[in-house]
C-alpha cells in the first residue's frame, strides 16, 4: 500500500470516530483508488457501509477484496460475517446463514455467537434459535449481545416475556448502552404503567450507535417515545 492511500485511510479512520461519516467514505473512496489493501481499513470501510445501509456497495467491497494476501484468519473471519450481514439485508437471509453455519462449523467464535444467533431469531426459526443461543451462553455467558439474543427468542419467537426478563436483565447489568436490550426492557415498564422509566431506557437507547442487526430501529424508538411523551 502506497503512502497516499495509507495517509487517507487514517484520516478516515479518524473522521468516522468523529462522525463524519460522509468525508469517511469519501476519504475512504479516494484511499481505494490509490491502491488502499490493508484489511484493517478496507473491513472498517465495510463496516461503515454496512452502518449507513449501503449493503450493495459493501457487498461488491467485500466480494472484491476476499483474496487478498494480506488477509489474517481473523480479517477473513470478519469479512464473511459482514458480507453474511450484507445478503441478509439484501434480502437473502438463508444464504447468510448457511455462510455462518459453515464458519461456525470451522471454528466458533463470539462473533458469529452473535451474529448467526440473531439471523436465527429473524428466520422465525425458534427450535435453532432457542439451542443455538444457548449454547452461545455456555461459549460465553456474559456475551451481552448472545444475552439478549436468548432474550428475543423467549420474547419474539416462544411468547414468553418471563423468561427472557433474566436475559435481558444481565445483559443490561454488562452493558447499559445496549440499543435493542433497553427497548425490550422499556416494554416491560411500560406494561407495568412505569412511562417515566420506559422512557428513560429510550431516550439512552436513542442515543446510541444503530447497527443493521438491531431489531428495534431509531425510528421504532423515537415512534414509541413519542406514543410516552
Amino acid at each position: 500500500m502506497n503512502v497516499i492511500a495509507s495517509l487517507k485511510a487514517r484520516q478516515a479512520a479518524k473522521k468516522i470516530v468523529a462522525g463524519d461519516t460522509a468525508a469517511a467514505r469519501q476519504l475512504y473512496e479516494e484511499a481505494i483508488a490509490a491502491g488502499l489493501s490493508d484489511p484493517r481499513y478496507l473491513l472498517s470501510y465495510s463496516v461503515l457501509l454496512i452502518r449507513e445501509g449501503d449493503f450493495q456497495a459493501a457487498r461488491e467491497l467485500l466480494v472484491k477484496h476476499q483474496k487478498n494476501p494480506a488477509l489474517t484468519e481473523d480479517n477473513k473471519k470478519q469479512l464473511f460475517v459482514n458480507y453474511a450481514v450484507c445478503v441478509y439485508k439484501l434480502g437473502e437471509l438463508q444464504k447468510g446463514i448457511e455462510l455462518l453455519e459453515r464458519l461456525h462449523a470451522k471454528e466458533p467464535s463470539g462473533l458469529i455467537y452473535q451474529t448467526l444467533g440473531y439471523l436465527y431469531i429473524e428466520a422465525g426459526d425458534a427450535e435453532k434459535a432457542l439451542a443455538y443461543n444457548e449454547e452461545a451462553l455456555v461459549y460465553d455467558e456474559e456475551d451481552p449481545i448472545s444475552l439478549d439474543n436468548l432474550g428475543q427468542t423467549y420474547y419474539r419467537l416462544l411468547n414468553d416475556p418471563e423468561k427472557a426478563l433474566p436475559y435481558f436483565q444481565k445483559a443490561h447489568e454488562i452493558k447499559p448502552s445496549q440499543i435493542d436490550t433497553l427497548y425490550f426492557l422499556a416494554q416491560y415498564d411500560v406494561q407495568a404503567g412505569d412511562r417515566e422509566a420506559a422512557r428513560a431506557k429510550l431516550e439512552t437507547a436513542l442515543n446510541g450507535r444503530f447497527s443493521p442487526l438491531n431489531y428495534a430501529s431509531r425510528q421504532t424508538i423515537s415512534d414509541l417515545l413519542a406514543k410516552l411523551a
